[in-house]
Protein backbone atom coordinates (compact mmCIF):
# COMPACT_ATOMS: atom_id res chain seq x y z
CA UNK A 1 0.00 0.00 0.00
CA UNK A 2 1.28 3.27 -0.51
CA UNK A 3 -0.26 6.85 -0.32
CA UNK A 4 1.32 10.24 0.31
CA UNK A 5 0.91 12.92 2.75
CA UNK A 6 -1.55 16.15 1.17
CA UNK A 7 0.01 17.90 -1.28
CA UNK A 8 3.07 15.91 -1.24
CA UNK A 9 4.33 18.12 2.03
CA UNK A 10 7.13 17.51 3.66
CA UNK A 11 5.48 16.10 7.34
CA UNK A 12 7.01 12.29 8.13
CA UNK A 13 10.16 13.94 9.92
CA UNK A 14 12.92 11.55 11.08
CA UNK A 15 11.52 12.74 14.83
CA UNK A 16 8.16 10.81 13.91
CA UNK A 17 9.17 8.11 11.70
CA UNK A 18 9.38 5.07 13.85
CA UNK A 19 6.81 6.31 15.97
CA UNK A 20 4.58 6.99 13.23
CA UNK A 21 5.40 3.45 11.48
CA UNK A 22 5.00 1.66 15.05
CA UNK A 23 1.53 2.91 15.40
CA UNK A 24 0.50 2.00 11.76
CA UNK A 25 1.42 -1.74 13.10
CA UNK A 26 -0.75 -1.14 16.33
CA UNK A 27 -3.60 -0.24 13.82
CA UNK A 28 -3.12 -3.35 12.12
CA UNK A 29 -2.35 -5.48 14.65
CA UNK A 30 -6.04 -4.48 15.71
CA UNK A 31 -7.52 -5.23 12.84
CA UNK A 32 -6.26 -8.53 12.03
CA UNK A 33 -3.55 -7.42 9.86
CA UNK A 34 0.35 -7.98 9.96
CA UNK A 35 2.14 -4.97 9.29
CA UNK A 36 5.19 -6.71 7.67
CA UNK A 37 7.71 -3.87 6.19
CA UNK A 38 6.62 0.03 6.46
CA UNK A 39 9.08 2.65 5.57
CA UNK A 40 8.81 5.49 3.25
CA UNK A 41 10.06 9.13 2.87
CA UNK A 42 8.58 12.99 4.44
CA UNK A 43 5.75 13.37 1.53
CA UNK A 44 4.66 9.41 1.42
CA UNK A 45 4.26 5.86 3.02
CA UNK A 46 4.89 2.52 1.50
CA UNK A 47 3.42 -0.67 3.78
CA UNK A 48 3.70 -4.09 3.50
CA UNK A 49 0.56 -5.96 5.32
CA UNK A 50 -0.61 -9.19 5.25
CA UNK A 51 -4.12 -8.98 6.12
CA UNK A 52 -7.04 -11.39 5.78
CA UNK A 53 -9.56 -11.92 2.84
CA UNK A 54 -12.40 -10.40 5.18
CA UNK A 55 -11.07 -7.37 5.55
CA UNK A 56 -11.23 -5.12 2.23
CA UNK A 57 -7.92 -2.83 1.39
CA UNK A 58 -9.99 0.03 0.90
CA UNK A 59 -11.12 -0.68 4.44
CA UNK A 60 -7.70 -0.93 5.55
CA UNK A 61 -6.55 2.13 4.01
CA UNK A 62 -9.05 4.10 5.41
CA UNK A 63 -8.51 2.90 8.83
CA UNK A 64 -5.06 3.59 8.84
CA UNK A 65 -5.16 7.37 7.48
CA UNK A 66 -7.86 8.13 9.65
CA UNK A 67 -6.39 6.32 12.85
CA UNK A 68 -2.72 8.03 12.40
CA UNK A 69 -3.87 10.97 11.21
CA UNK A 70 -6.33 11.62 14.60
CA UNK A 71 -3.03 10.37 16.73
CA UNK A 72 -1.14 12.74 15.15
CA UNK A 73 -3.05 15.90 15.72
CA UNK A 74 -3.72 15.08 18.90
CA UNK A 75 -0.14 13.51 20.15
CA UNK A 76 2.67 15.38 18.12
CA UNK A 77 2.63 19.10 18.68
CA UNK A 78 2.45 20.75 15.88
CA UNK A 79 0.57 18.27 13.30
CA UNK A 80 -3.13 19.81 13.46
CA UNK A 81 -3.13 20.48 10.10
CA UNK A 82 -2.00 17.23 8.89
CA UNK A 83 -3.28 15.36 6.21
CA UNK A 84 -3.08 12.19 4.15
CA UNK A 85 -3.80 12.82 -0.08
CA UNK A 86 -7.08 11.59 -0.93
CA UNK A 87 -6.23 8.34 -2.60
CA UNK A 88 -4.16 5.16 -2.16
CA UNK A 89 -2.29 2.60 -4.15
CA UNK A 90 -3.12 -1.00 -3.14
CA UNK A 91 -0.86 -4.10 -4.77
CA UNK A 92 -0.91 -6.95 -4.28
CA UNK A 93 2.34 -9.28 -3.98
CA UNK A 94 3.18 -12.92 -4.67
CA UNK A 95 5.04 -15.03 -1.64
CA UNK A 96 7.70 -15.56 -3.66
CA UNK A 97 8.21 -11.76 -3.96
CA UNK A 98 8.26 -10.71 -0.33
CA UNK A 99 11.53 -10.68 0.58
CA UNK A 100 12.49 -7.93 -2.62
CA UNK A 101 9.20 -6.11 -1.65
CA UNK A 102 10.47 -5.96 2.25
CA UNK A 103 14.27 -4.61 1.11
CA UNK A 104 12.42 -2.32 -1.42
CA UNK A 105 10.73 -1.12 1.22
CA UNK A 106 13.16 -0.54 3.47
CA UNK A 107 15.63 1.02 0.97
CA UNK A 108 13.58 4.27 0.50
CA UNK A 109 15.64 6.55 1.17
CA UNK A 110 18.58 4.94 -1.37
CA UNK A 111 15.90 5.11 -3.63
CA UNK A 112 14.48 8.30 -3.81
CA UNK A 113 17.48 9.81 -4.32
CA UNK A 114 16.98 9.49 -7.85
CA UNK A 115 13.15 9.36 -8.53
CA UNK A 116 10.40 11.53 -6.87
CA UNK A 117 7.28 10.11 -5.28
CA UNK A 118 5.24 11.01 -8.04
CA UNK A 119 7.25 9.48 -10.91
CA UNK A 120 7.57 6.38 -8.72
CA UNK A 121 3.91 5.89 -8.03
CA UNK A 122 2.99 7.05 -11.82
CA UNK A 123 5.62 4.27 -12.69
CA UNK A 124 4.03 1.71 -10.17
CA UNK A 125 0.22 2.12 -12.02
CA UNK A 126 1.73 1.66 -15.21
CA UNK A 127 3.77 -1.03 -14.88
CA UNK A 128 0.92 -2.83 -13.01
CA UNK A 129 -1.76 -1.74 -16.01
CA UNK A 130 -3.44 0.18 -13.63
CA UNK A 131 -5.64 3.21 -15.07
CA UNK A 132 -5.81 6.23 -13.61
CA UNK A 133 -6.30 10.19 -13.89
CA UNK A 134 -3.02 12.66 -13.95
CA UNK A 135 -4.98 15.04 -12.51
CA UNK A 136 -5.54 13.01 -9.20
CA UNK A 137 -1.95 13.91 -8.52
CA UNK A 138 -2.68 17.47 -7.90
CA UNK A 139 -4.65 16.63 -4.53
Amino acid sequence: MVFGTRDRAPWITPEIHDRLYAFIGGICKGLGAQLLAGNGRPDHVHLLIRFPPDIATATLAREIKARSSKWLHESVPGFEAFAWQRGYGGFTVSHSALDRVERYIRDQETHHRELSFHDEFTEFLKKHGVQFDPRAFEQ
